[in-house]
């Protein structure tokens, strides 16, 4: 069976649903988000924005944006991956500094001006594999959605 335009628009846009509703669900059983977990929420956000407006008013061409936010929210995961997994750094004001060659008051300083969520540490994995990591990889499959939505739309 093969889905047409409309139904893979409807497939990305309620796969972006139940990401950010797990993101939710996740939070709402004690998971606190930190800043680049909430950086990935935004392109869902705005790609089922852009699947209603797509399916309610017939632009078709938007499935190009659709696909845009995904591969956003999935860049983001890939860099909140690393930087769980310490591969690179993240941004200073969700991660934890060097303590190297600080003094007793500057140490305290970095303690007091921390974060409550730190996007360096990993709250939730199973079998390896982290929110981060899911949300990286399921947002990739959703773009390929989105993409293959706009390729049908354009026949």
């Amino acid at each position: 069976m093969t889905l047409n335009w409309k139904q893979l628009v409807l497939v990305a846009t309620l796969g972006s649903v139940a990401l950010l509703g797990g993101a939710f669900v996740f939070q709402a059983l004690g998971y606190a988000p930190c800043k680049m977990c909430y950086w990935q929420r935004y392109p869902h956000a705005v790609a089922i924005l852009i699947g209603v407006v797509a399916l309610a008013l017939g632009r078709r061409w938007l499935a190009w944006l659709g696909a845009l936010a995904a591969l956003t929210t999935s860049g983001i995961g890939v860099f909140h991956s690393g930087v769980e997994r310490d591969l690179w750094e993240g941004p200073s004001s969700c991660t934890g500094g060097s303590t190297a060659g600080l003094s007793t008051d500057d140490l305290m300083d970095q303690i007091m001006s921390a974060p409550l969520v730190r996007c360096d540490e990993i709250p939730w994995e199973m079998f390896g594999v982290t929110m981060a990591n899911l949300n990286a990889l399921i947002s990739l499959a959703l773009a390929v959605i989105w993409v293959i939505a706009a390729r049908r739309a354009a026949n």
